[in-house]
């Protein structure tokens, strides 16, 4: 036999054999391709998991970042307490009264400092009431305000960056009986 006969005796064979053999390759082509698919939506899903945890992480470094001095500021709450106490104290000796000046004067920088770091009091004197920012410590019958008004606030309450640190303490207008 001549080459030229060999060459496509040997390409015959090779037909027969792709066209015998061509079913398992297409079911081995699908079901490479079925992997494949698996795969990139494996790495589709993974990758989405993998930006949602770095979003929320960097979420939650912020607020660690913005909220660090809260337990601090909360342990403070206290101490403006009794300066508040000591300021509304009763002062007729002219020693008390010096001493009351030099306690404004302690407050008044305490408050400065608090405020720069984001504490802010919550008014509630003369405002509706709002369980999101007053606990009700009493109600009080009265025909000066309207019904549900605060009309003592018995305890300030406190913020830190819009976040409630201790809701105000507050006495409520009711309408008085019949």
């Amino acid at each position: 036999m001549d080459k030229e006969a060999k060459t496509k005796k040997s390409e015959n064979e090779a037909s027969e054999a792709a066209a015998e053999g061509k079913p398992d390759d297409l079911a081995e082509l699908k079901a490479q391709a079925a992997k494949a698919a698996e795969n990139w939506d494996r790495l589709l899903r993974v990758t989405a998991d993998f930006d949602n945890y770095k979003k929320r992480a960097a979420r939650e470094r912020q607020e660690a970042v913005s909220f660090a001095n809260e337990n601090l500021l909360v342990k403070l709450l206290p101490v403006m307490d009794a300066f508040d106490m000591a300021l509304a104290a009763p002062t007729n000796d002219p020693a008390a009264k010096s001493l009351q000046a030099g306690i404004v004067m302690v407050a008044s920088q305490l408050k400065s400092a608090l405020a720069e770091a984001g504490l802010e009091e919550i008014d509630a004197n003369g405002k509706p009431f709002d369980p999101s920012l007053h606990e009700a410590v009493a109600q009080e019958e009265t025909s000066a305000a309207p019904e549900g008004e605060v009309i003592r606030q018995t305890r300030k309450g406190y913020k830190f960056r819009n976040r409630l640190l201790r809701p105000a303490g507050v006495i409520v207008a009711k309408k008085p009986a019949a």
